[in-house]
């Protein structure tokens, strides 16, 4: 693992990601606009968010571990950003958010649509101050169309952009997969069209708004689930660990109680398999020998797979499928993550160090660039950390910030 330094409140260590150079003012909270931010500052821009002075951040709070009072996950979102805190319900905070925004060039919000109008900070208003702003809304429902006003969590989007129904096990209610990808997918696809109307600037000159909605990035990544239907009547539904007619791929029991995932479904893979598993025959056997023929007598197949898998060890298995050819792995936990020799050789997880616990462990910057590759700088900062670095940038003085500070503004 890879260590980072502990940063300066006032001069944090500087970018040499492929972003340096861009500035970013994040005005969200939670996950679906803040993760955009982080990705944005992973990748080397300068991420001033900018914070309630009360509490900040609800996130900051968030997890079922908080050692020390400290959020883990804060840890994580919250990182490469330089926190700032205005009160965004007064004029003079809306000022003062205005004259960071004026420098910036991209802002990120994912308030529920019409806030940002009515603290007068719409991308009307903004791109007169800033032509070349890119104003980057992420929210449940796009801007427009008759559910925006409606409050829309990533869970919500999950379900409307067709992802609940389609995970768990048939015998169950639609389940939940045990991360927010609603929020992240959302912040994925904002964080493409940031970067997308970044190069079109360069052509135009001009800024523009980039309108990530959850459902349509869930819905965005659900393959050909919409044509199935439209087109043949096909209704996919929960399947649990298998994909309909695509065998074998499934979780396998094995003897010393754990489960090793094996994927050999292509034909010469499964070749493969069944001379790992010493019944070499199966492979041109009618009933097994093609994709189709093994779509169709899957469940039979999966019982053939884990009468064997279930007589041996996972290690044993893992190097003689490796041994022949056929992608296996065992189901990984963060204990495994952080002793396997892939993550260890690639530096998949980093850490970095906190003034409060310490190095703490977390995923790496993803992804890769040969030469300009992103970092992580710095910790989810404590509240309100840089908001004299950066209002100092707008001419806030230290007897202005203190007035400022006295009025419960910053």
């Amino acid at each position: 693992m890879t260590a980072s330094e502990t940063p300066s409140p006032d001069q944090p260590p500087a970018s040499t990601g492929p972003l340096a150079g861009l500035r970013v003012v994040e005005l969200g909270q939670l996950l679906a606009g803040p993760f955009c931010g982080q990705m944005l500052g992973d990748l080397g821009a300068d991420v001033v968010k900018i914070e309630d002075p009360a509490k900040g951040d609800p996130l900051r709070q968030w997890g079922r571990q908080l050692p020390e009072g400290q959020s883990l996950w804060w840890s994580v979102v919250g990182r490469n950003k330089r926190s700032v805190t205005l009160n965004l319900r007064e004029a003079e905070g809306q000022d003062l958010a205005r004259k960071l925004i004026a420098g910036a060039d991209i802002l990120i919000e994912n308030f529920r649509p019409g806030t940002m109008e009515r603290w007068g900070l719409g991308y009307a208003d903004l791109a007169a101050l800033n032509p070349g702003l890119i104003m980057v809304r992420v929210s449940g429902f796009g801007q427009d169309g008759p559910y925006a006003q409606r409050a829309g969590y990533g869970a919500i989007g999950e379900a409307m952009g067709g992802l609940r129904y389609v995970v768990g096990d048939p015998s169950t209610p639609p389940s939940r997969v045990g991360i927010s990808i609603g929020d992240t997918l959302a912040a994925l696809f904002a964080t493409i069209g940031a970067l997308a109307a970044v190069r079109e600037r360069e052509v135009s000159g001009r800024g523009q708004m980039v309108d990530s909605a959850i459902y349509e990035a869930v819905l965005g990544v659900m393959e050909s689930l919409v044509p199935e239907w439209q087109i043949s009547g096909y209704q996919r539904e929960r399947t649990g660990a298998i994909l309909p007619n695509v065998a074998p791929s499934n979780v396998y029991p094995t003897a010393d109680g754990s489960w090793l995932l094996i994927a050999a479904n292509q034909d010469t893979v499964f070749g493969r398999l069944a001379a790992a598993i010493g019944q070499p025959d199966l492979a041109t056997d009618p009933r097994y020998a093609t994709h189709g023929a093994r779509g169709e007598r899957q469940a039979e197949l999966d019982a053939l797979i884990g009468g064997y898998t279930s007589t041996q060890d996972a290690a044993v298995l893992e190097a003689a499928l490796e041994a022949h050819g056929v992608p296996a792995g065992k189901i990984f936990r963060p204990v495994d993550m952080l002793t396997d020799p892939q993550y260890l050789a690639r530096e998949s997880i980093t850490e970095v160090q906190h003034p409060v616990l310490g190095p703490v462990a977390q995923q790496n910057v993803f992804p890769r660039l040969s030469r300009t590759t992103g970092t992580v700088r710095w910790p989810g900062p404590a509240l309100g950390e840089h908001t004299a670095a950066v209002l100092a940038e707008v001419g806030v003085d230290d007897a202005a910030l203190a007035s400022l500070r006295g009025r419960g503004l910053a």
